[in-house]
């Protein structure tokens, strides 16, 4: 069927979300579930019911040994899982309504996402012939990572009905549990499925369901109570949740007094085997030793009580306990307390609930406190502050140093399911109940350190990195790689509800720091860094276009006069102005073609010189860029018509211009956005012309921009057009040597990237119109020019 976009479908004035409350089924989604809300087994039929008829997670199947039994609990454990998770939300509205801060999907996205996953992964593996539903395939199949906390650009579109997005899995599910009962090499006796199986893609899509599981209760615990119900399958909270405690709460009475240990120089090993018989992601693997200094740790994570003392000596109040980046996140948040904490009377009195999924309790000063990785360093500030001896958060070599070594050879999260993980290894994952416990527990390491497996993730102080000989996998080449970017921050040791991979020894998480996972935090005292990683620009390659100097010299090849791009009468002349001759090509296209000129879209637009000159010609254009920096100076110009920058000239010496755009340019036409060009979202369809300028060489996973153009809610209506320019300049700091395009040898044969990026685009129904080499120059200073050759080809959608 066709689905309409926003723009043709609703009226301006109306909030787009609440178009996606047709009424028909609002009804049926409220209350307990009946039998047709199953499209996988019932809860009481599944594999991992417990006594009580509540569901725990079963451990990740292991692949050298598994039953095609065995594996088949596993896929309906993780499926009924899922619906009970979502069969908590109550009417339409619990579906399409967005989360508050307007930074991710509403929940029908992530009803079918995992399904959609599957589909896409067993295609790409060859288990699956054909697509299911290639328009669901399309809209379900990439998530939001917001680049920023102010990124509030959402998804404006309708959305599919509740039915059909339950039809949906239905279909996912039948196709998914005939792959397992018929594939043979899952007989009795079969060999260990390694990565190098195409099997390995059904796994993955039984972790990416348990990863979901757990971000999906995030987004629930974040919607309005008005609009949930607990489920009856669902594991209940803690023991301990309701309890109620004195005010003000006192140390060692309300919640416990950590006790500081000591962990001893040690030598640790980091990395995945890779014939460990299991599931894992591509950051998992690989090796690194490091030798770890000596350094004391708390006992026990930061409880809820210890952290109250934060806000009551006016934690948020000060920003000299927070980053640059976290400060700025807590003024536009307003923030003054944990997310999860629900005021009760004035804020100066600090009492406080505390909302769990479903409900909101008493607050347990003795859980965790929940709070993102800006809260979690300002905390160990203000302790360095008010304790004098310095402290931080742990580095991942640290919680490895904190570790039992026996873990690394039997992972017990592998061998257990999550009620028999919290009984018996006093490990709070894998759903051995339905909340946190308190922060002392958990049965401690031989280390003496509580929880360093379970209860809520561990922000750690490391950036998200890879390990050396880690290598991205074919099938799923954007789900690491884009977050080697110096703005993901790890986090270590699952949560409650983390389950199979997640919740195993091997796990290596990452997240934004301003993000709101089920995540605190423990404290470490050292004079030293812990041999902490984080990534600098030329570690993280995506992070030099926010480089002030970068922007600088960005903005004059955008911007700057020809004559000062380049001033010698013996250069290349002729490649000045370069942005506004791609868009030149598109616009003489679309007048060749009749391609239309209502909407453009160009992608990594950069400061935009090519955005504002496609403007002369279309009537809307949007530029998007993964740079935060390029799309500031943009916007600026869109804004007031002119910016300065400066114009570098010799050391340090140079000049301030200013650029400005040509008042014959109609601005307003020109919109920018922030956004990963690998994981667009999901309204951005039927462009009339598509620019990729310079972008290619530069992505992690060129492939997954490229699968967007055409196809089912292709960025490029049938008709439109592509410009593609690109020196295939491939460098591992962009992009893994196993997603280039091209520049390498296979068998003996020499594989070049235009040859082919014209089979991939061929085979997506696009035909090639123009083909030119395109060159450009870029000053550094006025001695100092980077002359590149592109390869210039304009595409045209034929279906």
């Amino acid at each position: 069927m066709t689905h309409p976009t926003l723009e043709t479908a609703l009226p301006a004035a109306i909030e787009p979300w609440r178009q996606n409350l047709r009424g028909e089924h609002d009804a049926l989604l409220r209350g307990p579930r009946a039998d047709w809300w199953w499209t996988g087994l019932a809860p009481s039929a599944c594999p991992g019911c417990q006594p009580a008829g509540t569901l725990t997670a079963l451990p990740a199947p292991n692949l050298a040994t598994s039953t095609r039994a065995e594996v088949l609990a596993a896929f309906d454990n993780g499926w009924t899982l899922t619906e009970i998770l979502f069969s908590a939300l109550q009417g339409e509205e619990a579906f399409y309504r967005p989360p508050y801060h307007h930074l991710r999907h509403p929940m029908i996205f992530y009803y079918c996402h995992p399904a959609a996953l599957y589909i896409n992964k067993l295609r790409v593996a060859g288990l699956i012939p054909a697509p299911i539903n290639p328009y669901f395939e399309r809209i379900f199949e990439t998530g939001v990572d917001e680049m920023r906390w102010d990124d509030m650009s959402k998804n404006e579109m309708l959305w599919p009905s509740f039915a059909e997005a339950h039809t949906y899995r239905q279909q996912v599910y039948t196709t998914v549990r005939q792959l397992i009962e018929t594939h043979p090499d899952l007989a009795d006796g079969h060999a260990p499925i390694t990565m190098n199986h195409p099997l390995w893609a059904l796994f993955m899509g039984f972790d990416h369901e348990r990863i979901h599981l757990e971000t999906s209760s995030v987004l629930i615990r974040e919607l309005p109570l008005a609009l949930l119900a607990r489920p009856a399958q669902w594991p209940q909270l803690h023991t301990s949740a309701g309890a109620e405690t004195g005010f003000p709460p006192k140390a060692g009475q309300d919640y416990p007094t950590p006790r500081v240990i000591d962990i001893a120089t040690t030598a640790v090993r980091m990395g995945k085997p890779v014939d460990w018989p299991s599931f894992g992601w591509d950051n998992e693997y690989g090796e690194r030793r490091v030798g770890v200094q000596a350094f004391k740790v708390e006992d026990q994570l930061v409880s809820n009580g210890a952290f109250l003392e934060f806000i009551q000596s006016g934690g948020y109040l000060e920003p000299r306990w927070w980053t640059e980046a976290g400060w700025a996140w807590r003024g536009f948040r307003n923030s003054k307390w944990p997310c999860f904490w629900v005021p009760e009377g004035p804020a100066g009195l600090h009492r406080y609930r505390l909302r769990t999924l479903f409900e909101t309790i008493p607050m347990p000063w003795n859980w965790p406190a929940e709070v993102n990785a800006h809260e979690a360093m300002a905390y160990c500030a203000w302790r360095s502050h008010r304790d004098g001896v310095p402290c931080r958060l742990p580095t991942e070599a640290e919680h490895q140093a904190m570790r039992d070594a026996a873990w690394a050879d039997t992972d017990p999260a592998s061998r257990a399911d999550g009620a028999t993980l919290g009984r018996e290894t006093g490990w709070n994952a894998q759903l051995a109940c339905g909340s946190p416990w308190p922060v002392d527990a958990g049965t401690p390491a031989a280390s003496g350190v509580r929880d360093v497996f379970g209860n809520v993730w561990q922000w750690i102080g490391d950036d998200f990195n890879p390990l050396s000989g880690s290598k991205v996998h074919p099938y799923y080449d954007d789900f690491s790689t884009p977050c080697y970017d110096g703005q993901h921050q790890m986090m270590l040791g699952g949560s409650w509800v983390s389950c199979g991979d997640e919740a195993s020894v091997w796990a290596r998480f990452h997240f934004r720091p301003h993000f709101f996972q089920h995540a605190g935090f423990r404290v470490v005292q050292a004079d030293h860094d812990g041999g902490v990683v984080k990534l600098a620009a030329a570690d993280a390659g995506r992070q030099v276009y926010e480089d002030a100097r970068i922007v600088d010299e960005y903005m004059l090849l955008h911007h700057g006069a020809p004559a000062i791009q380049m001033p010698w009468p013996g250069g290349p002349q002729c490649s000045t102005a370069f942005p506004q001759r791609c868009a030149h090509w598109l616009q003489e296209g679309a007048e060749r073609y009749g391609s239309g000129t209502a909407r453009a879209l160009d992608i990594g637009c950069a400061v935009g010189g090519a955005s504002f000159e496609l403007a002369r010609s279309f009537e809307s254009v949007l530029g998007v860029d993964l740079s935060r920096a390029f799309i500031d100076a943009a916007e600026e110009l869109q804004k007031t018509g002119s910016r300065a920058y400066f114009r570098r000239d010799e050391g340090d010496l140079g000049e301030t211009v200013t650029a400005r755009i040509d008042p014959a340019i109609d601005r307003s036409r020109v919109s920018f956005r922030q956004a990963d060009a690998c994981s667009l979202p999901a309204e951005l369809v039927d462009f009339d012309a598509v620019m990729l300028a310079n972008l290619l060489c530069r992505l992690p996973s060129p492939k997954s921009l490229l699968g967007r153009l055409g196809g089912h809610r292709g960025l490029v209506k049938v008709g439109g057009l592509v410009a593609l320019f690109s020196p295939y300049s491939w460098l591992e700091q962009f992009t893994p040597r196993e997603a280039w395009l091209g520049g390498y040898s296979s068998n003996g044969a020499a594989i070049k990237s235009a040859d082919a990026l014209k089979a991939f685009l061929r085979d997506e129904g696009f035909v090639l119109r123009r083909e030119e080499e395109v060159p450009l120059v870029i000053r550094e200073h006025r001695r100092k020019y980077q002359f590149i050759v592109t390869h210039g080809m304009l595409w045209q959608r034929e279906s």
